[in-house]
């Protein structure tokens, strides 16, 4: 008997490689020192606990550094089948990197949000749950089974609802946090009910196993199989905002914080779609011919709705600065399906995965740079409309012109040529993958976004009615945009930093 439960008790045993888990985990540590400093520290310093947490996100996007020698798996099985829970590979590294420093931007603004809110935000709490979503956020990537891949999804999403209903007794941020949690629950349950029907056709979790087993399914299992990877697609659909599942996403812009809206629209944005990906490319590639079509329609779709919605916003409208971007990233999320689509009709899926990635890297720098703008506007003008906008050249000259490139990014249009290329890399992806119909809707829908994208920039240099507003740039708003600032206009002299991903796999 013995003898026999010997070699159970050793494969039960796993080696961790603690490196390559040390990002996600380090800042899981620092939220749980966040949390216990917050019952010590009085609350004339509970600013510490902010630049703590900073320093925390920041520590951890180093320790990606360590890991760019080769990949790495740990928590695998044992024994003659090779399959691991957790990978670092190029894929990993890059939306980890995405991640952490979108969180730490979010950070960086959330110090002076804070600090304007006057004691009416718990701060404790507040950096408890962001540095928590973003070691979800981080985790997510590496996960390379079902489960650990909805767990890192839920660690992610969890915090972010108290985080958009963090403000007591506001009823615009309850209301938007409620509409974020019943969209999200209801995605969650869908996909654990796919998952649940995978594991159950296949009798394994892991990717890649998936992968090999769901093209061999019994023929009595092989509708529950399909009905499986349907509702799990289903469910990644809704954690991207894609259209029709988007309805949650402008009133919970406007209703959260301002630096969660800025988190929610990369951070949250990155981990839908890498979530995406691996169902997609990695998991079920046997049934491209599902999903390729489908998730071709959900990005003509989704592009068009967000690109008008933003078309439709009113410039004196209350908060209508917010609204137009939180139905940009509708729209913009609709390119960032394109290659995912494509994926479904190429044999090289990995290279066309890179465009995605090229373009959400794009997205994440200029996009956190246009709402660190719209942050600085908020400390005088808590409304947030267009309109407040109208003369910010005249009282801050170089915030107006950072806002003006930002935008010009999303738009595609120089000197924002970083945006330009992504775009071109999306379009190049669809048209080689046969989606000629999608490129069109794509260049439609491009020229439709140029419209509202220099109105708001327009804006920005007119006349001021009255005596132009002087805004005062605190010292973490100042790193936030010179951060943004940088990093769009090395990414726009040098493009080739970030177009090369669309030109190699990234999976090892």
């Amino acid at each position: 008997m013995s003898a026999l439960a010997q070699p159970l008790a050793q494969s039960a045993v796993q080696s961790v490689d603690w490196l390559a888990i040390a990002p996600p985990t380090l800042a899981a540590i620092v939220a749980l020192a966040v949390l216990v400093a917050d019952l010590f520290v009085p609350d004339a310093r509970k600013a510490v606990l902010g630049w703590v947490s900073v320093a925390g996100l920041a520590a951890s996007a180093l320790l990606l550094l360590p890991l760019l020698d080769g990949d790495r798996s740990t928590f695998c099985l044992t024994g003659a089948t090779h399959a691991c829970s957790y990978t670092v590979d190029r894929f990993t590294l890059v939306i980890q990197f995405l991640v952490l420093g979108g969180a730490l931007l979010a950070a960086l603004l959330s110090v002076t949000t804070l600090k304007d809110a006057a004691r009416r935000v718990p701060e404790g709490e507040y950096w408890f749950l962001l540095l928590s979503s973003a070691a979800g956020a981080a985790l997510l990537p590496a996960s390379r089974d079902l489960a650990t891949l909805i767990v890192a999804l839920e660690v992610a999403s969890l915090p972010a609802f108290a985080l958009v209903g963090i403000r007591h007794g506001d009823r615009r941020s309850s209301e938007a946090a409620l509409k974020f949690f019943l969209s999200s629950v209801t995605a969650t349950a869908v996909s654990l009910m796919g998952i649940s029907f995978v594991y159950a056709s296949t009798g394994t979790l892991y990717l890649t196993q998936v992968a090999d087993r769901i093209q061999h399914v019994d023929g009595q299992l092989h509708t529950l199989a399909q009905t499986g990877v349907v509702l799990t697609l289903v469910g990644f659909a809704f954690k991207t905002a894609a259209v029709p599942f988007h309805f949650w996403v402008p009133d919970t812009y406007v209703g959260a914080p301002l630096p969660i809206a800025a988190y929610l629209s990369v951070v949250g944005k990155a981990v839908g779609f890498s979530g995406l990906i691996l169902v997609t490319v990695v998991t079920f590639p046997s049934y491209a011919g599902v999903w390729g079509p489908a998730l071709a329609a959900l990005a003509a779709l989704t592009m068009t709705v967000g690109n008008v919605g933003a078309l439709r916003q009113q410039a004196t409208r209350a908060y209508s600065a917010v609204r137009l971007l939180a139905w940009s990233s509708v729209g913009q999320a609709g390119y960032l399906l394109v290659p995912i689509a494509a994926a479904g009709y190429t044999k090289d899926a990995q290279k066309t995965i890179g465009s995605t990635v090229a373009y959400a890297l794009m997205y994440a720098a200029v996009n956190l740079g246009a709402f660190a703008v719209a942050a600085l506007v908020s400390r005088t003008r808590p409304l947030n409309r267009i309109t407040d906008y109208r003369g910010l050249y005249a009282s801050n000259p170089l915030t107006a012109l950072l806002l003006a490139f930002f935008l010009l990014c999303l738009a595609g249009l120089p000197p924002g040529v970083i945006g330009l290329f992504a775009k071109v890399t999306v379009f190049s992806a669809a048209v080689d993958a046969g989606l000629g119909w999608l490129a069109v809707v794509m260049a439609v829908n491009v020229v439709i976004a140029l419209f509202y994208y220099l109105q708001w920039t327009a804006m920005l240099f007119r006349a001021p009615e009255g005596e132009p507003g002087r805004h005062r740039v605190p010292a973490p708003l100042t790193a936030a945009l010179a951060l943004t600032g940088v990093l769009g206009v090395a990414l726009s002299g040098a493009p080739q930093l970030v177009l090369r991903f669309a030109a190699t796999g990234l999976f090892g």
